[in-house]
């Protein structure tokens, strides 16, 4: 059974209160993801490991992530969001703990891994609550606000870390974590809204679970094989048993009422057009985060600090344009909007690659500003589009699988962009380059091809979703005729969806449910 009463969003007081709650806990999700990486030379020293041993303090963690995303998702519209978001902070608060305290190697790869898990579960749904949070119309702003701390979160990693570690041993990395965790836990249980709208009597699906971990698991780990160049006769069986355990998961999730993996919802083309472009545009973002580091000390000769100062205008740009791009979605088509920002970011990628090869800081940093503006246009309104498109009882599924598009895009784009310097020594760092511009450009192509899914005299959406989630009962009940259609004339806006039963732009026709 599915409740069907839904808020229209959280009164301003509280609204602020559970974003901040919000806030503080996906930034230090987000920050502990990337946090690690700069002191992984210092803890393989104390803990007497070597380099290539201690890339498992930050894949355990990655790969912790990856299985259990969808899970906890699936979880989100069951339970409810709160208490997995809840829970995912307590969990990481605890586990962090421990990573700090731990005296060998294997114990602390182990807490990380844990620590993904409380991770997995605060990302998992955190795009769900906004739904909860905000109202229908104020969503994207609420969008914008949550990619502008994701982006700040992120690039602000590894200036952290290094402040951290100019004072502090490395355990104080993830020590610091706990103060930070437990006030987002003790704000999110007070302010965080429970779900509106819950999946009733429906138990969680384990096989499907363990199916999700085994595939997904399996399918990173494979792309990582081809990033470190792993020999064929060990990834081909790796592949062959990926691929067996996705059929039995695919074939599972085609027959389950609600499904761990949302085929479902990806019979919605606008849906499965936006999951499409994540995918696409993350391929993009991570082909030039690898490459540009790279790119600017090895091709460009520019040290460490000049580097570190010259990446800063990326995440400042898209810190900036992506709550505009909230606020321009009452007035755009968010497919459009966010074919251009591609367009932005794919033309900012080409440039960069085929910058001259002595440039000035200006060269650099106009290139550099351009790529987060064009990257943070694309972001709130692909991510608004695909939380609002789906059934609020499916909003947890909906934001499992934008993580989900986000990471898997930008696993490959890592892996492919290690294949271009594998393949092309002297040049790999420009041709990855151009590469991420051929994917901004075809991400940016898919992203338009959503503004033929709607009208544009009015901006209506074709939805798969029943009309009595569009219109109130009681509305129906008195429009309701002898045809058993009725007949109603709906303007949609940004956030409103309607289902199209005819030709006529202006009149839907929509089977009584």
């Amino acid at each position: 059974m599915v409740t069907t009463q839904i808020p229209d969003g959280l009164p301003k007081p509280q609204r602020k209160w559970a974003m901040t709650a919000i806030a503080i806990g996906i930034s230090v999700a987000v920050l502990d993801g990337a946090i690690a990486n700069v002191a992984l030379p210092t803890i393989a020293q104390d803990l007497n490991v070597n380099p290539a041993s201690s890339i498992w303090v930050v894949n355990a963690f990655q790969l912790a992530v990856t299985i259990s995303l969808l899970a906890f998702s699936s979880l989100g519209d069951l339970w409810g969001y709160k208490k997995v978001y809840v829970g995912g902070l307590l969990l990481f608060s605890i586990t962090s703990l421990i990573c700090a305290l731990s005296d060998s190697f294997w114990t602390l790869v182990l807490a990380r891994g844990l620590q993904g898990f409380g991770a997995a579960a605060i990302t998992s749904v955190n795009t769900a609550l906004l739904r909860i949070i905000y109202p229908g119309r104020l969503l994207p702003r609420g969008m914008g606000t949550n990619a502008l701390i994701i982006a700040v979160a992120a690039a602000a990693g590894p200036t952290v870390a290094a402040g951290i570690l100019s004072v502090a041993p490395w355990p104080w990395l993830f020590a610091i974590n706990v103060p930070i965790g437990l006030t987002a836990f003790i704000l999110s249980a007070k302010f965080l809204p429970h779900n509106p709208v819950k999946v009733e009597g429906q138990r969680f699906d384990v096989p499907s679970a363990i199916l999700n971990a085994l595939t997904f698991g399996l399918l990173i780990s494979c792309i990582d094989g081809f990033a470190h160049d792993i020999r064929l006769y060990i990834l081909i069986p790796g592949i062959l048993v990926m691929l067996s355990f996705g059929y039995f998961f695919i074939r599972r999730q085609l027959h389950h009422p609600f499904p761990l993996l949302p085929v479902d919802l990806m019979k919605n083309r606008t849906f499965s057009l936006s999951v499409v472009t994540s995918v696409v545009a993350f391929i993009a973002q991570m082909l030039a985060l690898v490459s540009v580091p790279f790119f600017f000390q090895r091709i460009l000769h520019l040290n460490e600090v000049e580097t570190g100062l010259l990446l800063t205008p990326w995440p400042i740009a898209t810190m900036i344009s992506a709550p505009l791009a909230g606020r321009l979605m009452s007035r755009m088509n968010a497919g459009l909007l966010g074919g251009i920002g591609l367009a932005i970011f794919g033309a900012a990628l080409f440039l960069l690659g085929n910058i001259p090869d002595h440039p000035t800081n200006f060269d650099i940093i106009w290139r550099m500003v351009l790529g987060g503006i064009g990257f943070g246009t694309f972001l709130t309104p692909n991510n608004s589009t695909i939380i609002a498109s789906a059934p609020p009882n499916r909003s947890g599924g909906a934001s499992g699988m934008l993580g989900m598009a986000r990471l898997l895009g930008q696993t490959i784009g890592a892996a492919a962009a290690a294949i271009m310097f594998a393949v092309f020594p002297t040049n790999g760092m420009r041709i990855s380059l151009t590469f991420g511009a051929g994917f901004a450009i075809l991400s940016a192509i898919i992203s338009s091809l959503r503004i033929f899914f709607c009208f544009p005299e009015a901006n209506f959406c074709h939805l798969d979703i029943p009309v009595t989630e569009l219109i109130p009962q009681e509305v129906i009940n008195l429009l309701y005729c002898d045809s058993k259609l009725i007949f109603v004339h709906v303007v949609c806006n940004f956030t409103d969806h309607c289902i199209e039963f005819g030709k006529n732009p202006f009149i839907f026709k929509a089977k009584l449910i």
